[in-house]
């Protein structure tokens, strides 16, 4: 048994602000991320690889807000945060604060294998980056019409950011590989107009990202804050290790209790018995998943 999960955002996509051409190009990039990460299993390759190859694959679409395509700061920057983990050994990568690297997820993987730290941040990041032979881009790389208008809206005061996927944008990856390790990896351009060097969740171990081969992988997606406070990761995957809970329940769980908290989002989740969660708690959640079994499927 081998599978993987995919997810590229939650929040709420309005039927009538998307076309159904819009919507056919949200399939095909879920799907071809999907395809990408698969392929790695196909082949006996290890769950950490599947889930940065489908990752790599929604950095690179400009539709998701990871990798080119990120939504802006206030100052009309590209701020890019990443992490991925690895539940055979509980190896972890981070990085945060980024505004030259094509492919954040890759960074959190060297970060991982080829540094003594966990987590590194902005400059020091791209110095470590250099180091190991990553070439850096410029920030106008990242910067699309779609995200400079939704910017602009916000800023005046266009947008309600509770109801708009620009606040909610992430994309990431749980895989379960032949060998029956998990892993789980996700990337994001944060929140449209973000200040003050803020970070969320996606970098963050235990909140955005979660790996055990004694529990499950996790990649969340949501108001970064709030899956900080429950951390979210780490709280479904010690559900199912301690409480013994099925990936389901502890999934909904934990949902619920950010939902009280007054947060919204969404979780994908695998475990090494190959069951398959994806969940949220918001209208709506790009997602997909492709598994051993026969099971394909992409959804908004």
């Amino acid at each position: 048994m081998f599978a993987i999960a995919i997810h590229g955002g939650a929040g709420t996509l309005s039927r009538s602000d998307t076309t159904a051409e819009q919507q056919k190009l949200y399939h095909a990039g879920l799907a071809d991320a999907l395809d990408a990460g698969y392929a790695v299993l196909e082949k006996q390759g290890s769950s950490l690889e599947a889930v940065q190859a489908a990752v790599v694959v929604l950095e690179d679409n400009p539709l998701f807000n990871a990798g080119r395509g990120s939504v802006l700061t206030r100052d009309g920057l590209a701020e890019l945060d990443a992490s991925i983990m690895d539940g055979r050994t509980l190896g972890a990568g981070a990085v945060t604060g980024l505004k030259h690297i094509r492919n954040p997820i890759e960074l959190a993987r060297l970060v991982m294998e080829n540094s003594p730290h966990v987590m590194l941040v902005g400059t020091g990041a791209e110095e470590f980056a250099l180091s190991q032979n990553i070439e850096l881009v410029s920030n106008e790389y990242f910067r699309t019409p779609v995200r400079q208008s939704q910017l602009h809206r916000m800023l005046n005061g266009d947008v309600e950011k509770e109801n708009d996927l620009v606040a909610f944008g992430t994309v990431g990856a749980v895989a379960l590989d032949a060998r029956g390790n998990v892993a789980a990896a996700t990337s994001t351009g944060g929140m449209t107009g973000k200040r003050w060097g803020r970070v969320g969740d996606s970098p963050l171990i235990g909140a955005g990202t979660y790996a055990s081969n004694a529990s499950c992988a996790v990649s969340a997606t949501g108001h970064g804050e709030y899956f900080i406070r429950a951390a979210v990761a780490h709280d479904i995957c010690a559900q199912v290790e301690y409480l013994k809970l099925p990936l389901a329940q502890a999934t909904a769980n934990v949902l619920a209790k950010m939902k009280n908290l007054g947060g919204n989002g969404g979780v994908i989740a695998i475990d090494p018995q190959g069951s398959i969660v994806l969940d949220y708690n918001s209208e709506g959640m790009f997602r997909g998943l492709r598994a051993s079994d026969g099971r394909r499927e992409t959804a908004i």
